[in-house]
């Protein structure tokens, strides 16, 4: 039984949800390198641990939802597309692994560093710096995945 057909007003709020999570859960990728930097520029070594609590929150609270919406809204996608594609399509399965990798890396690395680095614990910084490439590298995979559908 079909319940979205491409292009149709089910589809259509899908995608729209879709897109909304994405921009929303990987904003981090873009904006905290650059608050990180500006903020170690300050000199305030107090100034970073509080920056990483509130990113660390504002991860908890905003990007990792929308991750997971981002997650749920493309099985959804999946779901209610009939025969256009599948989960035994090569670029949706490999795109549903790298997104439980990513909502992995957030989860297990980037949020408890974060937690860390904001009770004064600076050595966390390196492992946040790390997930943050994995993160960003990863998700280049997944718009490759999205963009060009290889194995469509």
């Amino acid at each position: 039984m079909i319940l979205a057909a491409v292009n149709d007003s089910i589809d259509k709020l899908l995608f729209a949800g879709h897109m909304i999570s994405f921009v929303v859960a990987f904003a981090p990728a873009v904006i905290n390198p650059v608050l990180v930097a500006k903020t170690k520029g300050d000199g305030d070594p107090a100034a970073l641990g509080r920056l990483a609590g509130h990113l660390a929150s504002n991860g908890r609270q905003i990007h990792l939802p929308a991750l997971i919406g981002l997650g749920g809204f493309g099985i959804a996608m999946v779901l209610t597309s009939d025969d256009q594609f599948g989960f035994g399509d090569t670029w949706v399965s490999l795109a549903f692994l790298n997104w439980l990798a990513i909502c992995g890396i957030i989860t297990a690395v980037m949020l408890p560093g974060e937690r860390k680095m904001a009770t004064g614990d600076m050595a966390a910084e390196k492992a946040v710096e790390r997930g943050g490439q994995l993160t960003t590298l990863l998700l280049l995979v997944m718009l490759y995945l999205m963009i060009w559908k290889p194995g469509a």
